[in-house]
């Protein structure tokens, strides 16, 4: 069992910036994050593992970067050059075993 706190979304102008944070219960192997526009199906944004390693999505690649700090047990998303397509609701997410956990969203709105 987790619990996945989000923070640090917000209203942005076109490329502005803003910083997901993601504050775990405990530490874990895996945590990403997710978005999901209206209308549209939940996508993935970005994951990093424990050794460091990250994917991320075709998207948002050279643009935004997630990072953790094990001793807090917190992943971070650092937003660069937003667009109105990132517009959506952002999910901070893990896997323990077979089950995944889900943080309650937090909006990221970019619009001039």
């Amino acid at each position: 069992q987790v619990q996945l706190v989000e923070s640090g979304g917000g209203l942005v102008q076109p490329g502005g910036s803003l910083r997901l944070s993601c504050a775990a219960s405990r530490s874990i192997y895996i945590m990403g994050w997710y978005r999901q526009a209206p209308g549209k199906q939940r996508e993935l944004v970005a994951v990093i593992f424990a050794g460091d390693n990250t994917n991320y999505a075709d998207s948002v690649k050279d643009r935004f970067t997630i990072s953790r700090d094990n001793a807090k047990n917190t992943v971070y998303l650092e937003m660069n050059s937003l667009k109105p397509e990132d517009t959506a609701v952002y999910y901070c997410y893990t896997r323990i075993l077979t089950k995944d956990y889900w943080g309650q969203g937090t909006q990221v709105t970019v619009s001039s």
